[in-house]
C-alpha cells in the first residue's frame, strides 16, 4: 500500500467569488457547498476537481464553480446552500456530511444535487429513494460499509493483542448508533471479547463516556462517526492519553487532530467520484438515474505521536500497511 509521511496539513484552497468577466458567463455554474472550511479540505478539493477533469471539465476553462463553506458550524449550511440555488447554479454539490446533503435538498427540489455523506444511511436520511435507484433530483456518495467496523476490530486486535474488553462509542441520538454497535458488537464476541457500549451526545459528557471505560477495565476504543465527535475531536485525543488507551476513529481528521489511528474510506477518491457525477450531471445525465455509489478504496491512517504519548508500539506490520503515517 501507499505510504506517505506528513507533519502538518497546510495551505489553502482558493474560493472561487461569483465569476470574474464575461468569460465565465457562459460556462456553466457549479455550486459546491462543504462543512468545513478550504485549508481543511485541500486535497479533497482537488479530488472533486479532477473527477471532473474527467469528464472534460475545467475550472476557469469551461466550468466555473462558486464555493460556500461551512467552516464546521451546521447552522450556517441551510443558508449557504440556498444561495447557491438562488444564483442558479446548474448542479449542486454537498460534501461533508448529511447535514450538508440534507440543506442542499431543502434549498431546491429542481437543482440538480450530487452529494457525499458518511455518517447516515441516505435511504434511512430520506435523501434518497432507493441506492440504486435515488429518484428525484440527488445521488451522490455514501461512505457507509458494513465491512469497516469488523475492520476496526480487526485493526485494534493488531495493537492490543490480549485485549479482554473493547468499547465503542456512539451518540445515541444518531439513528445510526445501534447498527454501529451490532456490528461491532458482533466482531468482538466473536473473538471472544466483551463489548461495552459508551454513550454521549454532547461534548460534556466525554468525561464521564472515558471514566466509564476506565471503571469496565476496556482496553481500547472505537469512536464511531459523528459530529459530535469529529467537532471534539481534540478533547477526545486528549482524553485518550490521559487514560492511556488507543482509540480507533472512523475519519483520518480526528487522526491528524491528535487521534491514534483510522480506517475510513478514502475520502479523496469518493470526491473524485462525486466530480465524476457532477461532470456526467453537467452532459445531461439525470441524478435520479445514477446510483448512489458505495467506496471502493479505504485509507488507513496512524498517528506516531499519537502511539508515543499512550505509551504504545505500533507493530512494523501494521506501519507496512499505512496509507499514511504522522510522526
Amino acid at each position: 500500500m501507499r505510504r506517505e509521511f506528513i507533519t502538518l496539513l497546510g495551505g489553502a484552497a482558493a474560493a472561487s467569488p461569483l465569476a470574474a468577466g464575461a468569460q465565465q458567463s457562459a460556462m456553466p455554474l457549479l455550486g459546491y457547498l462543504h462543512y468545513l472550511t478550504p485549508q481543511q479540505n485541500i486535497h479533497v478539493d482537488a479530488a472533486f476537481r479532477a473527477g471532473l477533469k474527467e469528464m472534460g471539465y475545467v475550472e476557469g476553462q469551461n466550468v466555473a464553480i462558486e464555493y460556500r463553506w461551512g467552516e464546521g458550524r451546521a447552522e450556517r449550511l441551510q443558508s449557504l446552500a440556498e444561495e447557491l440555488a438562488r444564483i442558479p447554479v446548474k448542479v449542486l454539490a454537498a460534501s461533508g456530511g448529511s447535514v450538508a446533503a440534507l440543506a442542499a435538498k431543502a434549498a431546491t427540489s429542481t437543482i440538480p444535487i450530487v452529494f457525499m455523506a458518511g455518517d447516515v444511511d441516505p435511504v434511512q436520511a430520506g435523501l434518497v429513494a432507493s441506492l440504486a435507484r435515488p429518484g428525484g433530483n440527488i445521488t451522490g456518495m455514501s461512505l457507509m460499509g458494513g465491512v469497516l467496523g469488523v475492520k476496526r476490530v480487526e485493526i485494534l486486535r493488531e495493537i492490543v493483542p490480549n485485549a479482554a474488553v473493547i468499547a465503542v462509542l456512539v451518540n445515541p441520538k444518531n439513528r445510526n448508533a445501534e447498527p454501529d454497535t451490532n456490528e461491532v458488537g458482533a466482531a468482538v464476541r466473536a473473538a471472544g471479547q466483551k463489548l461495552i457500549v459508551l454513550r454521549a451526545s454532547t461534548a460534556a459528557e466525554f468525561d464521564d463516556a472515558f471514566a466509564s471505560l476506565v471503571a469496565e477495565k476496556a482496553n481500547a476504543l472505537i469512536v464511531t462517526a459523528d459530529g459530535i465527535f469529529t467537532d471534539g475531536r481534540e478533547r477526545l485525543a486528549a482524553l485518550a492519553v490521559r487514560y492511556r488507551v488507543p482509540v480507533i476513529y472512523q475519519w483520518r481528521e480526528l487522526v491528524r487532530s491528535g487521534g491514534l489511528i483510522s480506517y475510513p474510506a478514502s475520502l479523496a477518491d469518493a470526491s473524485r467520484q462525486l466530480g465524476v457525477y457532477a461532470g456526467r450531471i453537467l452532459k445531461g445525465t439525470k441524478p435520479g438515474d445514477l446510483p448512489v455509489m458505495q467506496p471502493t478504496k479505504f485509507d488507513l491512517v496512524i498517528n506516531l505521536r499519537a502511539a508515543k504519548a499512550i505509551g504504545l508500539e505500533v507493530p512494523p506490520t501494521l506501519l507496512a500497511r499505512a496509507d499514511e503515517v504522522i510522526e
